[in-house]
């Protein structure tokens, strides 16, 4: 989700374009996200804190961990068990500002096996996710789920086309080359962002009145022909 530094690009967060979606007259984005931060370390170097103590009543706050959580041996990882109370807590604090939480299941990496067939990564993670919205009565964006589909539908060539991936020197930024299956691309970020606009209408979160119209189009044939249109862009 995170916005990223210039020495990054073309490396995107999908959530750097959420606000395009949005009537800015209404709806303001502010991206807090940090790449590489799991709920552990996002608690640990105060950022989460730094969300709460601005928070104002009726604002909305999109939380979306996973990648860095699963990372066993180092300061970054949480439990399945610690992950979701972490998530506890994060909803818990936001309603206690009189605020609003929509809870984000984690996007797929791209991983296909040796005979094309799509590979999750992620393990419990997700259904984590799923419960404490559950539990807790929080809209669920299941961007897991929404991500699968896509790079199923693509399959491995074509979903390349999503994610950070450059030949030696077609970037200066990257004169190595890179093959990034984590980590979008501008075309791969506005993929993702249109599943996470298709998810909060479906999960009837209020702020969707203000959403532009057309928001997005169909998100079937992501490859090269894909086209994501928005008003007046």
């Amino acid at each position: 989700m995170a916005e990223k530094t210039p020495d990054k690009r073309p490396e995107t967060g999908w959530g750097e374009m959420l606000q395009r979606y949005f009537d800015q007259a209404e709806v303001r984005v502010e991206n807090h996200a940090k790449n590489g931060r799991s709920t552990r370390s996002f608690i640990d170097e105060k950022l989460w804190q730094e969300i709460v103590d601005k928070l104002k009543a009726g604002d909305y706050v999109f939380i979306q961990f996973g990648h860095n959580d699963e990372k066993e041996g180092t300061d970054r990882y949480a439990s399945p068990d610690d992950y979701g109370l972490n998530l506890t807590r994060f909803v818990t604090e936001v309603r206690a500002k009189r605020a609003n939480s929509v809870l984000f299941t984690p996007v797929m990496r791209r991983r296909f096996d040796a005979h094309g067939r799509f590979v999750d990564t992620h393990g419990l993670y997700p259904e984590v996710v799923r419960k404490v919205a559950i539990k807790l009565n929080v809209p669920l964006v299941d961007m897991h789920r929404k991500s699968e589909q896509v790079l199923r539908e693509c399959g491995p060539e074509e979903s390349r086309k999503l994610f950070l991936q450059l030949k030696a020197n077609e970037n200066p930024n990257y004169p190595k080359g890179i093959e990034d299956n984590t980590h979008f691309n501008p075309h791969g970020a506005e993929v993702m962002a249109s599943l996470a606009v298709d998810g909060l209408r479906e999960a009837r979160v209020s702020l969707t009145k203000f959403l532009r119209k057309p928001a997005m189009t169909s998100t079937k044939s992501l490859g090269s022909e894909a086209q994501i249109n928005y008003e007046n862009n």
